[in-house]
């Protein structure tokens, strides 16, 4: 499992550290692979008395030890100045992920979780993106992905992921959300081991239009792509208006819920879920999961951080790794 830092002046490698040193007294077998510069995790782990002292690996290498350290440069780099906001910092944390990245394409991890990144340091680094999703999907040659955020029995997809919300509706198209619902649908059979997926579709407009009456979009293109979609039998229904749905407690009818656009499935999943929230991103060659909170910048080298959706997004690596092996794992004669 490798476990990036994440913007090292955040909470990132203090939940992460929490997080296996929970898992360590609780008697696993996996490995964890800290990818980032030494001196990140070290000071971390000293500032804030926490018991792992991860012993530092080359690629490779055996492993020596179930938690290790790994950074593709060689070098120990520079201890955390928690709470700035520094291109240095946002640098640091992209060259993790793609570390991590490697690491899973070349089959020496099995999953890859990522620690909170600052958008606005990483930017500030030269990375023109928005987020740690559509990095991964480049890199891997990825044509399509999903963010889908798991927790507390929840599964809420978001179809058009890191953008303004002024730009929602004109990306809204039947094609788009068909595609969204195929990987959606493909995800919950391969990563949670679900046979017939029940999916609902929420609507763009207050009350999904009324009619028509308060917008189109939700009668004619979310109608036409659920309705393309059931004649591929998926089980989808929708378009459901998004306040009722959760108001009503709706989810639980469903084994997957595909919302429109970032905040109107992320504020009902955090509202439900904080704490407990993993960020799953689906469609990728690899396994790669993260806690659904950001870098905390105010409370960071206080020891103050909460390693709860660290530890769910780990366990939800694990658990997502350990299907997709036993689906593609070859049957023995007889069985």
């Amino acid at each position: 499992m490798a476990i990036t830092c994440g913007d090292p002046n955040g909470i990132g490698s203090e939940v992460a550290l929490k997080a296996v040193s929970t898992l360590l007294s609780q008697g696993t077998t996996s490995t964890f692979i800290l990818v980032g510069p030494p001196a990140v995790w070290r000071k971390t782990a000293e500032h804030l008395d926490i018991s792992v002292d991860p012993g530092e690996w080359k690629r490779g290498a055996p492993f020596t030890s179930n938690v290790v350290v790994y950074s593709s440069d060689g070098s120990q780099g520079d201890p955390p100045q928690w709470g700035e906001l520094s291109a240095a910092a946002g640098r640091t944390s992209m060259v993790a992920v793609d570390d991590a990245i490697e690491l899973c394409l070349s089959g020496l991890a099995d999953a890859m979780v990522t620690a909170p990144i600052s958008k606005e340091a990483v930017n500030l680094a030269g990375y023109k993106i928005p987020g740690h999703t559509e990095h991964i999907r480049d890199a891997t040659g990825s044509s399509d992905v999903l963010m889908v955020m798991v927790g507390a029995n929840l599964k809420v997809a978001v179809a058009t992921g890191h953008i303004p919300l002024a730009d929602v509706p004109s990306r809204i198209t039947p094609e788009l959300l068909r595609a969204k619902i195929e990987i959606l649908d493909d995800c919950l059979r391969s990563d949670f081991l679900i046979s017939d997926p029940a999916i609902a579709v929420l609507g763009l407009n207050p009350h999904a239009g009324d009619g028509g009456v308060i917008g189109s979009e939700d009668a004619t293109i979310i109608a036409e792509a659920v309705k393309s979609a059931q004649d591929a039998d998926l089980n989808v229904v929708g378009p459901f208006p998004a306040d009722g749905f959760f108001g009503a407690r709706k989810y639980r009818e469903y084994d997957g819920v595909l919302a429109n656009y970032h905040d109107q499935g992320l504020i009902p999943f955090k509202t439900i879920a904080f704490n407990r929230g993993v960020n799953v991103t689906a469609g990728l060659p690899i396994v790669r999961t993260s806690p659904d909170h950001g870098t905390a910048f105010d409370i960071a080298g206080k020891g103050d951080a909460t390693e709860s959706s660290m530890l769910h997004a780990i366990n939800v690596a694990s658990s997502i790794a350990y299907a997709r092996l036993r689906k593609t794992a070859p049957v023995a004669e007889g069985k």
